[in-house]
């Protein structure tokens, strides 16, 4: 609502919600007052137009088959030109149940059992998934010097050469490091795939939650060459909180690869036209959103900076990682020498902490944890008092 002030420091119970996060402690960790930080999704509830929007369609109580809502593709292209000055058609637009089923459909239309697909780790962990469907894995780890990560353009040329690979997945920004890829790194990344004849798909799922002084460039607005060669992985599952909804939208301007990735999406059953209430809900936040975001990423980067100065105040040694987007943050727990269960085992059973530990996000990943701070910040400050107990005991002298 206009004008309206949002209250994050409200604590909401989700623990009878059917929460992945919040709702299963018992079970997935076997202590019901574990604080979860890990699971992507905001404590914030959506909205108030978003929910709205849900209530008023939910009240006709008919939920038949539907088409896009009169004024969907409208919104979405609308946005994509408010927030990154990227103008797209609406006949780009592929609806899918979420950027990962796309990536899956992505995978099995344009690559052949055996085909191999470049990464970069520490990567967002269902990306590590291809080996499910028969393609290969090709690394392309990120550099990580100074505290900051980049991508390494030579080893990137260097088995961009490979025959055998025929696909290209990036996160940006990027989960879990948090970097804003800058145009020239996409573009140099963008030539490389094009010189060697890899189709890019770039997962930007958390393009709208760009820290003060960044930018997000879509990879397809570069240029029309890269347009023709990439799928968009967009949503606003991350930034409105409305992942229950199952909604994504996959921006394609190349007709061909258009209609290939839609005959596969089809074929593995995912269907291309969103649910009733995910529609509902992504076309009133595209529509009324932008106050609440606005709000929401003022929260989240308060929280950063006081997670930052407070952990490493009183942990010396752990080191929290610059942020420039998202709400899931990259801390280095190396200083500890812990083999990567251990460092578990303190964050679960002392600390009684759930993040989601470095080692799943791949090569690069061990030793690191990933925050979602995407909460009231009574929530994160009793988080980390925890840690701080847990793991004080633990810090080598002289750190």
């Amino acid at each position: 609502m206009e004008g309206k002030i949002y209250n994050f420091d409200e604590v909401i119970d989700r623990k009878q919600t059917e929460s992945v996060k919040w709702g299963f402690l018992e079970e997935d960790y076997g202590d019901a007052d574990i604080i979860p930080l890990p699971v992507a999704d905001m404590d914030f509830r959506s909205p108030d137009e978003v929910i709205q929007a849900i209530q008023k369609r939910a009240a006709h109580g008919i939920f038949g088959y539907p088409k896009y809502p009169h004024g969907y593709m409208e919104s979405v292209v609308g946005w994509m030109e408010k927030r990154f000055q990227w103008s797209i058609q609406k006949d780009w637009i592929v609806s899918t149940p979420g950027v990962v089923a796309a990536i899956f459909s992505a995978e099995r239309a344009f690559t052949h059992p055996g085909d191999k697909i470049i990464i970069q780790p520490p990567i967002y962990y269902p990306f590590m998934m291809s080996n499910m469907i028969g393609r290969n894995l090709q690394f392309n780890p990120l550099k990580f010097e100074n505290g900051h990560y980049t991508i390494d353009f030579d080893d990137l040329a260097e088995k961009a050469k490979d025959p055998m690979v025929k696909m290209m997945i990036i996160s940006n920004p990027h989960n879990p490091v948090g970097r804003v890829f800058t145009k020239e790194e996409l573009k140099r990344m963008g030539d490389i795939c094009l010189e060697n004849n890899i189709l890019m798909f770039s997962d930007e799922i958390h393009a709208d939650l760009v820290f003060k002084g960044q930018k997000h460039t879509p990879y397809s607005s570069i240029s029309e060459e890269f347009a023709q060669n990439s799928l968009i992985g967009t949503a606003g599952s991350k930034t409105f909180n409305i992942a229950g909804l199952h909604n994504s939208n996959i921006i394609v301007p190349n007709e061909k690869i258009r209609e290939e990735f839609k005959t596969t999406v089809l074929r593995h059953c995912v269907f291309m036209t969103p649910g009733i209430f995910g529609s509902t809900a992504l076309q009133a936040a595209y529509t009324y959103g932008e106050s609440w975001l606005s709000q929401v990423m003022d929260y989240i980067e308060e929280n950063y900076r006081y997670m930052k100065s407070y952990l490493e105040q009183n942990l010396p040694g752990v080191k929290v990682l610059p942020c420039e987007a998202t709400y899931l943050i990259w801390a280095d727990f190396r200083c500890f020498d812990m083999d990567t269960k251990e460092l578990e085992r303190v964050m679960r059973k002392e600390a009684r902490v759930a993040l989601d530990e470095g080692y799943i996000f791949g090569p690069g990943g061990a030793g690191f944890e990933r925050f979602n701070i995407a909460c009231p910040r009574i929530t994160l400050k009793e988080a980390l008092d925890r840690i701080i107990t847990a793991f004080k005991p633990y810090l080598k002298q002289g750190i």
